[in-house]
């Protein structure tokens, strides 16, 4: 593993984005993950970057919080300033906000949380005092917003939730390859580490890990109890609960593990970590042609390329 140098990140604050697939579970995960760590003493600050805004719901019970976005845009109407207390919200020590988005096709996602983080800096976000702020970003794009804390160092480490499938890991690669990209460019943004969501044992996540060369911060089972009281809008990560050793574990991997330089695979190195039959690796590329473009037709035109004698 190579050791990105963090010297550029001199907050005393861990900043710390996690990527993930869309319904993959990262939501889930730093919903608990920011309960257990607040249980622990430390002083979390969760920031919803996804356009879903299901963050702060699964924190919160169910219950939606004022977005950023929103907020802003109903004070402005009002000639007035956005508050802290209009946007962040409390439980159990844990301080939580989402930024929010557009509604379909009234704008970009990305754009909204540019502008969503230009606001909180006029709330004073650098001069905040927190041990950790977590941020959720949708990994499906690592374009514009979404971006963000790899392309402006806006955060010393990345985490990564992936499953057992080809396409979770996908994005999870595309993140890697986000951070080698932009390490060629002078940035200091590491990947450290990988959360194995719904680990149903088959093993292709761990086996994508060691490929990468980032560690697996925890393993989180595919487990009917889990699912069922995430479903109900549950906190399953509290100290005293059957999953609480889970999450503790979590918490102090997340805190104390390195950003590391990853290394992203290839499409046929992805398809390798599994089974032919569960993937397309053993498809045969066959080239089209002309004809079959025509429906099988075989038009014979002439050419036009003029033909100089020479001299």
């Amino acid at each position: 593993m190579t050791f990105v140098d963090t010297q550029g990140a001199t907050r005393q604050t861990q900043i710390i984005a996690v990527y993930g697939k869309g319904g993959i579970g990262k939501s889930f995960t730093l919903a608990n993950l920011s309960y257990m760590m607040a249980s622990q003493g430390r002083r979390v600050l969760l920031i919803g970057c996804d356009p879903k805004s299901d963050t702060t719901s699964l924190l919160f019970g169910g219950r939606a919080t004022p977005t950023i976005i929103e907020t802003s845009a109903r004070k402005k109407q009002a000639g007035e300033d956005v508050a802290i207390g209009d946007v962040c919200f409390k439980r159990d020590g844990v301080y939580a906000m989402e930024l929010g988005g557009p509604e379909v096709g009234r704008g970009c996602g990305g754009r909204g949380i540019i502008h969503g983080f230009e606001i909180l800096e006029k709330l004073g976000f650098h001069e905040w005092d927190f041990d950790y702020v977590l941020l959720d970003f949708l990994g499906d794009v690592v374009c514009g917003g979404f971006g963000l804390p790899i392309a402006r160092d806006m955060c010393q480490k990345v985490i990564v939730v992936g499953s057992n499938d080809l396409q979770s890991l996908y994005v999870v690669n595309n993140v890697c390859s986000a951070v080698q990209y932009f390490r060629k460019l002078g940035g200091n943004v590491g990947v450290a580490g990988m959360v194995v969501n719904k680990d149903d044992d088959t093993g292709e996540a761990q086996a994508f890990a060691a490929a990468a060369g980032i560690p697996v911060l925890a393993a989180i089972p595919a487990d009917e109890d889990i699912r069922r009281k995430s479903a109900a809008y549950q906190i399953v990560g509290k100290p005293d609960g059957r999953w609480g050793p889970l999450f503790a574990s979590l918490a102090t991997n997340v805190a104390e593990a390195p950003p590391v330089l990853p290394t992203a695979l290839t499409q046929d190195e992805l398809l390798n970590l599994f089974k032919s039959e569960d993937v397309g690796r053993d498809v045969v590329l066959d080239p089209a042609t002309p004809a079959d473009m025509r429906g099988g037709k075989v038009i014979e035109r002439a050419s036009l390329e003029v033909v100089y004698d020479t001299l």
